[in-house]
């Protein structure tokens, strides 16, 4: 036994099982630093792995884009031109000028140029999303994060720090179709307030001083948000070949949107509001049957609701002297919201909570297309597949809502 140690006096055998709790020193004030410092050292130990644990968790499939990664230079230019990008909030109508706006900001290295950037400040002012709040989500001081999963679309995915918002990388010829269609898609989110279509909060491009690219990209809103305890992810296009994929590995730290067939079995449980889903689902497709675009994703999650959070709605009021066939429009096409963040995109059941948006809505049907649908008809006789007509896309999606929801 080492000098100035002893027992206070002989233990019995249960208590010298924990022999470290019951040693006593000569002097018991050393004793109690010693074994104090020890307990706070254990303490902030546990702390830090326990709040690493939960960062680790809150991150899986993403990765934050550091400046080791292969894209921190283009988030960096993306920050910096999107920080200087910010519009004067309007309460007004856009005039016609307004869509056709495009304003070019140089900066050291780069320059950016904003595309219809009065139109989408008022459409953000309309979600609630002041434009200082969302200068500082695309511009934070932390890294951007890079969305890791199974999706085998060539744009590039970035989210914000907070996971808010995503900015996506697009041709030249998708943004030209978006813009050529912005004054449609805002008269429909105008007379359909709650349409379950992504919401585009900006369209941008950069271009280095040496021009050795040219990148045009999009932010919009993120349907999953927030995604703490979203259970699982669907893409949904209501066909069925390449319509499988392999769940996830345990310890994978990619998100697996799964798809269709992964969904079979299921149902899209919404009890009174069913028929509204079924009924939007038809609107929102038309429109984009009318801009004669397909192969667009119904994006599905679920949620598992806490007992606090059942029955937790805003009602949509509607005045009592207004004309009835006001009140029947804002009936049919407006629902009762969640009093929950990202309340467009979610609709709550009886037990889950459901994550529901129209993306990838700029893909138009062009020769190349019609002759993959030719091509497709010949290799998968009887079988449905991605790449068929607007007016196909959208009856069959429609049709798949309706069988998959109760």
């Amino acid at each position: 036994m080492r000098p100035g140690y002893k027992f206070a006096h002989v233990l019995p055998l249960k208590t010298q099982l924990f022999p470290f709790w019951f040693w006593r020193v000569s002097s018991p004030r050393p004793y109690r630093k010693v074994l104090s410092a020890y307990s706070h050292s254990c303490q902030r130990r546990y702390t830090h792995l326990w709040a690493r644990l939960r960062r680790q968790w809150r991150m899986l499939g993403l990765f934050e884009i550091d400046p080791q990664h292969k894209y921190y230079s283009l988030t960096c230019v993306m920050k910096e031109g999107l920080s200087a990008a910010v519009q004067d909030a309007i309460d007004r109508p856009p005039p016609m000028k307004d869509f056709n706006m495009e304003v070019t900001q140089t900066h050291q290295g780069f320059q950016m140029q904003t595309f219809a950037g009065p139109v989408f400040s008022c459409l953000r002012r309309s979600l609630g999303i002041g434009e200082r709040e969302f200068q500082q989500a695309l511009s934070p001081q932390g890294c951007y994060l890079q969305f890791i999963s199974n999706s085998k679309s060539k744009a590039k995915f970035f989210l914000t720090n907070d996971k808010r918002f995503f900015l996506k990388t697009q041709s030249k010829q998708e943004v030209r179709l978006l813009l050529s269609n912005l004054r449609n898609y805002m008269k429909h989110l105008e007379s359909y307030p709650h349409s379950v279509l992504v919401r585009f909060l900006g369209v941008h491009s950069v271009t280095p001083d040496n021009g050795r690219y040219l990148k045009y990209f999009i932010v919009m809103q993120s349907v999953f948000h927030p995604d703490d305890r979203i259970i699982a992810r669907y893409d949904i296009k209501g066909c069925e070949v390449n319509r499988w994929t392999d769940p996830a590995l345990e310890k994978s730290q990619r998100v697996m949107v799964l798809k269709d067939k992964n969904f079979e079995g299921n149902f899209i449980n919404l009890g009174h509001q069913s028929s509204w889903l079924v009924r939007q689902v038809e609107i929102d497709t038309a429109f984009l049957r009318r801009m004669d675009v397909m192969d667009y994703s119904l994006l599905l999650a679920c949620q598992p609701l806490q007992p606090d959070e059942r029955g937790c709605s805003l009602a949509v009021s509607v005045s009592a002297g207004a004309d009835p066939e006001l009140q029947e429009f804002w009936a049919q096409h407006r629902r009762l919201l969640p009093d929950f963040k990202n309340p467009l995109h979610v609709i709550d059941g009886p037990e889950l909570r459901y994550f529901v948006g129209i993306v990838d809505i700029v893909t138009v049907y062009n020769f190349w297309r019609r002759l993959g649908c030719l091509w497709k008809s010949l290799r998968y006789p009887g079988k449905t597949f991605c790449t068929v007509s607007p007016s196909a896309y959208s009856r069959r999606l429609c049709q798949w809502v309706r069988e998959h929801t109760k």
